[in-house]
């Protein structure tokens, strides 16, 4: 089976890649930016493993043999769902592959959003460790002490919950069902943004969550508090946020994820010395790599046998 990986991959995953091929699995590495491969590439492609890059209708189209696209991960946002039932094309994700890492991504930019980290490495790095602003000595922050509201109360939510607390952290969590096992108190989204000292979104991006942090939303919550996003850069106006990390409204920001992706280097939002950021990563690491390469290579094991898919979408 030809399978497309759209993503660049290091020397490791590389040669894990080249070894699926005794598994019946012929693996095409492709960089998310290598645009003319992947066109050649989609011609005899039968299952594309798809990270970032939108799935759109143009590349369905462009893939006369495609019959799986399986998301390395949980959101399905950038995939054209439409276009892949119209063309009786399976999609699949895999939830739970990545839970840990994004848990821990989470809590580092908690911690680095509170203690300022981009801005102290920064400043030690150019030699100025010891000249900082005697005034940021109010801005650096613990965990302990502060009440955490998670906005969703999913998988990731679930695995940082107990962590907070044990940490010393009052846990909140606003979702939309019941959740009698959850660790933390339940509360309305209003009521968690206004009594919350650190707001950390876990929900996916859909019509009614797009943009759900906008300046309405941060006028309610405490003046100074820290906002962190692992899930999905539409979630917020980034607007509205900027104008707040900038007039301290909100005391500062721990992101993964952006309006716009890969994130331009002139975006507001990067020109902050309040904000901590990285690339849309929390998801990757070895150990979910590993994990999320057993599920694709199940369902292309399936696919082929004619067996049903592991957590098929469409």
């Amino acid at each position: 089976m030809n399978v497309v990986y759209h993503y660049a991959a290091g020397p490791g995953m590389t040669r894990r890649l080249a070894q699926l091929e005794r598994e019946g699995l012929s693996v095409s590495v492709c960089a998310m930016d290598d645009h003319d491969r992947f066109a050649r590439l989609l011609r005899e492609t039968e299952a594309l493993w798809h990270l970032l890059e939108p799935v759109t209708a143009e590349v369905v189209a462009a893939a006369p043999r495609l019959r799986l696209v399986q998301k390395i991960g949980v959101g399905v946002n950038t995939i054209d769902l439409a276009a892949a039932r119209d063309r009786g094309i399976a999609v699949c994700n895999m939830p739970g592959t990545n839970t840990q890492a994004v848990a821990e991504m989470t809590l580092l930019l908690m911690l680095g959003a509170l203690r300022r980290v981009s801005q102290l490495d920064a400043a030690t790095r150019a030699g100025r460790g010891w000249e900082l602003p005697d005034h940021l000595q109010d801005s650096y922050g613990e965990v302990s002490g502060r009440t955490v509201g998670l906005v969703g109360y999913g998988a990731v939510p679930a695995r940082l919950g107990p962590i907070l607390q044990a940490m010393g952290a009052r846990v909140l969590f606003a979702s939309r069902g019941a959740k009698p096992n959850a660790v933390g108190e339940r509360r309305r989204l209003a009521d968690l943004l206004a009594e919350s000292d650190v707001v950390s979104l876990h929900v996916p991006l859909a019509p009614d969550t797009e943009r759900m942090i906008d300046a309405a939303a941060i006028g309610r919550m405490k003046p100074g508090a820290v906002i962190v996003n692992t899930a999905r850069g539409g979630l917020i106006d980034e607007a509205a946020l900027v104008a707040a990390l900038r007039t301290g409204r909100l005391g500062a920001a721990g992101f993964d994820v952006f309006e716009a992706e890969p994130t331009p280097a002139d975006s507001a939002l990067l020109a902050l010395d309040n904000v901590v950021c990285t690339p849309h990563v929390a998801w990757l690491t070895r150990e979910t790599l590993e994990r999320s390469l057993a599920v694709a290579v199940e369902n292309c094991r399936r696919l082929a046998a004619g067996e049903d898919l592991l957590h098929r979408v469409v």
